[in-house]
């Protein structure tokens, strides 16, 4: 490996009105490595990729390619001088085929027309080198995901690639994709190419990574030789937080804990039987088989970091993804959930991860806001009264103790955590047998956390059953009754949410054995 870097940068940063995105970021990439970049949400990876492609212009620093100092407007000019981006959603034309999309914009020509004759045996020859072997003239969108990612690979590299970014690219992939993936990027670094990374997933980061650089809240906390960083040192450098106690090997110490565990256990009131059981759930390339069990009363949370599947699991219980293998039962009963409306009518309820995009409907009031669901339960030829409708907000304004002028206010208008009340509010409405919350406190403020997660478990007190996701482990081992801890998109393990503490869990989602 070169000991000079092919892409570096001094003191980069990057500002968007009231964040800090980037902080005075130093980056190396050599050639013939992977570095993967490593973060959480809000850590800075797009931002850097985004400003190292031309997407962003920096604040302040600086960025060399191979010793020069250069500054790209555009995402072309960065392409121009050798930078390739493949991002997690293939950015090609499903349309044409595949020879037209690895050279579209530089088509050979003879004679004033396209050669096509050229261009496809070009095509054939790029896709060799990458050990695949295609009809070059079908349609993209034939192919599954896992050969469009090859092909755009190819496109990247048949114009003289010397970096290859790739955001993301395995999140659609099943295991055999992502290990053909990988022997495509070990050929493509052994012929010199400088590779960056970026994936959530731990075991992908450990099987392909020269070099590891972590993210956190916009500064680079550190670059390590992949080799050298124990999997758990990078999860607690991910996080922000030094794990207090190695719980890997066995100890008189783990003994203890295990024996505390059990005791709390066995002190805590025998479960009722579960009011949705999922079995073995799964769907190609998002989650792989899974189990759980939800009790009425009792929370469920799932714990893991960004990528080990949470929402994933969230959304195929609730219908809002098409589950492939598994079944699902809701008291005792086999049932189909082909879609939220269906998850709706057996008696669940989604508080989703995004409230802007996917939760509130911004230009809307809080009472309307309230009633969405159940009128979509209800039909729209049974339209609830405009009397019902001001009933029904002014008490849950009250219940939830919402801060507004009165219902008519626009939700927009509100602060994150009134808004995430609302949204509560509105599932409430429906009467739900098992309320699914992902992220519920994100973004909102200390107070308004403790008083949602107040209300919370008043309502599983009442026989409510709940499955909490939070990235926020201390939260999930504060609240839970019982954890499932998600890694790489499969459930690890499954805790007694007493007696254990955020380190035996962070030790989990790094691999570490119960």
């Amino acid at each position: 490996m070169s000991t000079t870097p092919l892409l570096e940068t001094h003191g980069l940063s990057r500002t968007f009105p009231g964040v800090r995105a980037l902080q005075n970021v130093d980056f190396r990439l050599f050639p013939g490595e992977v570095h993967t970049l490593m973060g959480q949400n809000g850590a800075g990876k797009s931002t850097l990729i985004n400003v190292l492609t031309g997407v962003h212009r920096p604040d302040a620093g600086d960025i060399r390619l191979a010793g020069a100092p250069v500054q790209f407007s555009t995402p072309q000019e960065a392409e121009a001088a050798g930078i390739q981006t493949l991002y997690q959603e293939v950015n090609l034309c499903p349309n044409l085929s595949v020879a037209e999309n690895i050279f579209a914009g530089r088509q050979p020509r003879k004679r004033g027309l396209i050669d096509w004759k050229t261009i496809h045996r070009r095509a054939q020859a790029a896709l060799a080198e990458l050990n695949l072997a295609l009809d070059v003239t079908q349609s993209l969108d034939t192919y599954p995901i896992a050969i469009q990612q090859m092909v755009a690979i190819a496109r990247a590299v048949s114009v003289d690639a010397r970096i290859l970014i790739l955001d993301e690219p395995t999140s659609s992939l099943d295991d055999s994709e992502v290990a053909r993936l990988f022997d495509v990027l070990r050929k493509l670094k052994a012929s010199g190419i400088a590779i960056l990374f970026v994936t959530h997933f731990l075991e992908q980061t450990y099987a392909i990574s020269d070099r590891i650089t972590v993210m956190r809240n916009g500064e680079r906390e550190g670059e390590y030789l992949a080799a050298d960083l124990p999997v758990q040192t990078l999860v607690a450098k991910m996080v922000g937080q030094q794990l207090a106690h190695e719980r890997l090997e066995p100890s008189a110490e783990s003994g203890e804990g295990e024996a505390e565990a059990a005791a709390a256990t066995e002190a805590a009131p025998a479960p009722s039987a579960p009011w949705l059981s999922a079995h073995g759930v799964a769907r190609r390339g998002v989650l792989n088989p899974l189990d759980l069990d939800v009790q009425p009363g009792r929370i469920l949370g799932l714990a893991g970091l960004l990528g080990s599947g949470r929402t994933e699991t969230a959304r195929l219980l609730f219908g809002a993804e098409r589950v492939d293998a598994g079944a699902i039962s809701i008291g005792g009963k086999s049932v189909k959930l082909a879609s939220p409306r269906d998850a709706v009518r057996h008696g669940m309820a989604y508080c989703p991860e995004d409230r802007k995009k996917e939760g509130i409907v911004a230009d809307l009031s809080i009472r309307e806001n309230i009633v969405l669901a159940l009128q979509a339960r209800r039909g729209w030829w049974r339209m609830i009264g405009r009397a019902r409708q001001r009933e029904l907000a002014n008490e849950y304004i009250a219940q939830l103790g919402i801060k507004a002028r009165d219902a008519e206010q626009p939700i927009g208008l509100l602060s994150g955590g009134n808004q995430q009340k609302v949204l509560l509010a509105r599932w409430l409405a429906t009467e739900p047998k098992l309320l699914i919350l992902d992220e519920p406190t994100r973004g909102i403020d200390v107070a308004a956390k403790f008083e949602i997660m107040d209300r919370v478990r008043a309502l599983c007190a009442k026989g409510l059953g709940i499955l909490f996701i939070s990235s926020e482990i201390s939260e999930v081992v504060r609240v839970s009754d019982r954890i499932a801890v998600l890694r790489d998109r499969r459930k690890v393990a499954e805790l007694n949410g007493h007696g254990h503490s955020e380190d035996e869990v962070y030790d989990l989602i790094a691999g570490g054995r119960r």
